[in-house]
């Protein structure tokens, strides 16, 4: 069991997964804090986060406050969390995608601070949504940054960092992969924590982007955008919130899953149907052609292209 006394703040998937990895590598997590339960499904029944569920398998001790401000909306949470806080002591807090602001004197309790994993190379995609906003700008690389936190949004200095190339993956694999690699890379920080081996590398100040909540509106497309436009909008906001385009011969937009670049040459009006076929159906863009691979109508369940295609007619 290594020595270190940990808090983990994290929420979704992303962050459960860190958090597992360091139990399994043997370092103590006595309390976990994560955003409270929320409805979903379709019983809006109250849910436990991914990190939650976990840290009950795990036996450890779960904080959920509100908010973290002392002077905020919920002050008599944040009392509480600080006290609680305070008797523990730890040495360090990770925070994984946690979903709360820490206010500073959350930064300052730990021994070693607030360490965060961050899925980018910053500063590049400071903010909520890098692994979508990476996808969406046609990046050839990301990767995951383990930052000590400061009071700025994602600024400050970087521990370590992983890098990983952007294929063609959608942001589910993306998230995937970096979820990985950030297990793997606070293990490594951790393992060195207080032996003078980190070097703590200030961000540029050149470069910096913010990759900004994913709204709804942004994945209805049209056709009169370019294929790479579409065709990256489709991986980036794939599975939430879903890229919806027009398609002739349906009354309703249909959700796009998975597409693939054809051509950006000039083929057609924007939105003609080229081809239709078990393969896929080849529509032009307003520069080239997308093939359509996995679909979804309005009330209907997501359908490969050759399923999809038994009743589709144009017109």
């Amino acid at each position: 069991m290594n020595s270190l006394k940990i808090v983990f703040a994290g929420t979704p998937e992303f962050a459960r997964i860190a958090y597992k990895a360091m139990i399994d590598a043997g370092f103590s997590v006595p309390l976990v804090m994560t955003q409270p339960d929320r409805p979903a499904g379709r019983g809006m029944k109250l849910q436990a986060s991914a990190v939650k569920q976990e840290a009950l398998i795990q036996g450890a001790e779960v904080l959920q406050p509100l908010s973290l401000r002392l002077d905020g909306k919920y002050p008599e949470e944040a009392a509480y969390a600080k006290k609680v806080l305070e008797q523990l002591q730890p040495d360090v807090m990770v925070v994984a995608a946690y979903g709360l602001i820490l206010p500073q004197w959350v930064l300052d309790l730990p021994k070693y601070g607030c360490l965060n994993i961050h899925a980018s190379l910053l500063p590049r995609w400071r903010g909520a949504a890098p692994i979508q906003r990476a996808i969406e700008a046609g990046d050839t690389q990301t990767g995951i940054g383990i930052m000590q936190m400061a009071l700025g949004l994602d600024t400050g200095d970087v521990l370590l960092e992983k890098s990983l190339s952007i294929d063609t993956q959608n942001a589910t694999q993306l998230h995937d992969q970096l979820a990985v690699l950030g297990a793997e890379a606070i293990i490594e920080v951790l393992h060195q924590l207080g032996k003078n081996t980190l070097v703590a590398k200030p961000q540029s100040e050149e470069g910096i982007t913010y990759a900004h909540k994913l709204e709804k509106a942004e994945a209805q497309l049209s056709w009169d955008m370019d294929t790479l436009t579409l065709w990256r909008k489709i991986r980036a906001f794939n599975p939430v919130p879903g890229v919806t385009l027009p398609l002739v011969g349906l009354q309703d937009p249909v959700k796009v899953w998975e597409a693939e670049v054809l051509s950006t040459e000039p083929k057609a009006e924007a939105g003609t149907v080229l081809s239709v076929s078990a393969e896929g159906i080849d529509v032009a863009t307003a520069n080239g052609v997308l093939r359509l691979l996995v679909l979804q109508k309005a009330g209907s369940k997501r359908q490969m292209v050759k399923e999809f295609v038994n009743g589709y007619r144009i017109g």
